[in-house]
C-alpha cells in the first residue's frame, strides 16, 4: 500500500487563515492536520495514498447530495453522513473554500459560538 504523502505546510498556512472562528484550533491528526471546535472536527486535510491532497468538512443534508453528484474535484466521504470534502490542486477556489470552511464550522460548533460568525446569505449578505 502506497504511503500517504505529508501535508505540505504552504497547503496548512494556505488553510489556517480559513479557520480562525471562535474556539476553532489547529491540531495533528491522525493523517494531516485538522481543526476542531471544542471536540468537533470542522476541517481535515491530509495526503491520499493516491498522492492528492484533500480537505474534509461538514455540510447540509442538501449540499451532501450535490456533493456526490458533482464529480472532480467534491466527493462525499466514505463516513459521516455529513462528511464531504474538495481535492486541493492548482484550481481549487479559494472563496469559495473559504465560504464551505465557514459553513462546517457553524454546523460543528455550539450556537452561541457559531451564531457570532458571519455567514454567505443568497444574495450575497451575510446571514446568522
Amino acid at each position: 500500500m502506497p504511503d500517504r504523502p505529508d501535508v505540505p505546510p504552504t497547503l496548512v498556512e494556505r488553510l489556517r487563515p480559513l479557520l480562525t472562528f471562535p474556539e476553532c484550533r489547529e491540531e495533528a491528526a491522525w493523517t494531516g492536520v485538522r481543526w476542531r471546535v471544542r471536540k468537533a472536527t470542522v476541517a481535515h486535510v491530509f495526503g491520499g495514498e493516491d498522492q492528492l491532497f484533500r480537505v474534509t468538512f461538514r455540510a447540509e443534508p442538501q449540499e451532501v447530495r450535490a456533493f456526490e453528484h458533482l464529480g472532480h474535484p467534491y466527493f462525499r466521504a466514505g463516513w459521516g453522513g455529513d462528511v464531504v470534502g474538495v481535492v486541493l490542486d492548482d484550481g481549487t477556489d479559494w472563496e469559495e473554500m473559504a465560504e464551505l470552511l465557514t459553513d462546517s464550522y457553524c454546523i460543528q460548533a455550539p450556537r452561541v459560538l457559531a451564531d457570532d460568525v458571519d455567514r454567505p446569505g443568497p444574495e450575497g449578505g451575510t446571514a446568522g
